[in-house]
């Protein structure tokens, strides 16, 4: 992995404080509106992690990429991730 190690990890920290959390609030029974704002909140965090690792993996994976045929591999895999998220 080529992204920023140290990043991602804080942000996956992040969200799993913040999921932790989410499981307390239901819990508790809290209003739903909070839970769902709370859940968003997460939701924005794991996507943030994920640009960084998508990022890392277009400069340098798929820009390093040996052939035209192993880039063009990777530009597939890319954009099928890219489908999934969309």
């Amino acid at each position: 992995m080529m992204a920023d190690k140290a990043k991602v990890m804080r942000l996956l920290k992040t969200a799993r404080g913040q999921i932790d959390g989410i499981i307390k609030m239901v819990e508790d029974d809290r209003y739903c509106i909070d839970i769902s704002n709370q859940l968003m909140a997460s939701q924005a965090v794991l996507n943030t992690a994920n640009k960084e690792v998508l990022s890392a993996h277009l400069k340098h994976c798929v820009n390093n990429a040996e052939t035209g045929d192993e880039r063009n591999d990777k530009i597939d895999e890319f954009i099928k991730t890219i489908s999934k998220i969309l």
